[in-house]
């Protein structure tokens, strides 16, 4: 019998990797995408690229709009995008996201009856999220199996975090080995509508790092200064 697992794609570097993680290890993949109210659809477009070419099974854009409650510079436009290190939890943090994110494809995977869902979450390379802590997939996937009529019945659904306890770079690795085209990847937080990065964001820079680290050739497109 095919294992099936949802995948969350956004559309960047560590979500694409995943997903090419996951088919490597023999899953039927599903992938699960959210438009969210975020400051830009280049990531979603890319996101379809991404599917489309790793010809996964179903990719579901899930609209739910998150700058009703706002709180984060990604769905808030009157807070900037930092692109200065800061201490702490940075403004780029969306309240709850992987929590929600999670729920959403909990529930697909209940209905589909997948085996897993894979999140792309560093604990190492990231940019101070909570919602990123191994403590906290652990947590969600406990409740996860309490939550669930699958759970309930002895079939737990698993959280997959390949890239939790690995750099930028040793992602970027993997993700080479697996074919990934990066070259599709949109990662920054406020890349403009052809899908062209920043530069200068927590995001860029934590891209740039890694293949900087690795010594390969970025194909990420930057907007011209």
């Amino acid at each position: 019998m095919t294992k099936k697992a949802i995948v969350l794609l956004s559309g960047g570097l560590d979500s694409s990797t995943v997903l090419a993680k996951a088919k490597h290890d023999g899953y039927q993949v599903y992938a699960l995408s959210f438009d969210y109210g975020q400051r830009h659809d280049a990531e979603l477009d890319a996101a379809k690229k991404i599917a489309e070419q790793a010809a996964v099974a179903e990719h579901k854009v899930v609209p739910m709009n998150l700058r009703t409650i706002g709180g984060s510079a990604l769905t808030d436009d009157s807070i900037d995008v930092p692109t200065q290190e800061s201490e702490g939890i940075p403004a780029t943090y969306v309240p709850a996201r992987n929590t929600v994110f999670l729920s959403i494809a909990l529930g697909w995977a209940e209905v589909i009856e997948a085996d897993a869902i894979f999140v792309g979450v560093s604990a190492v390379d990231y940019s101070g999220y909570p919602d990123c802590r191994p403590e906290y997939i652990a947590a969600f996937e406990t409740m996860a199996n309490l939550a669930t009529k699958r759970g309930v019945e002895g079939n737990p659904i698993k959280i997959v975090t390949p890239l939790i306890d690995l750099t930028k770079a040793e992602t970027v690795k993997l993700g080479l080995s697996l074919g990934v085209d990066y070259s599709l990847t949109v990662s920054c937080y406020q890349a403009n509508s052809q899908g062209e990065a920043c530069g200068e964001c927590d995001s860029c820079r934590l891209r740039k790092k890694g293949f900087e680290e690795l010594a390969v050739s970025d194909p990420t497109r930057y907007a011209a200064s």
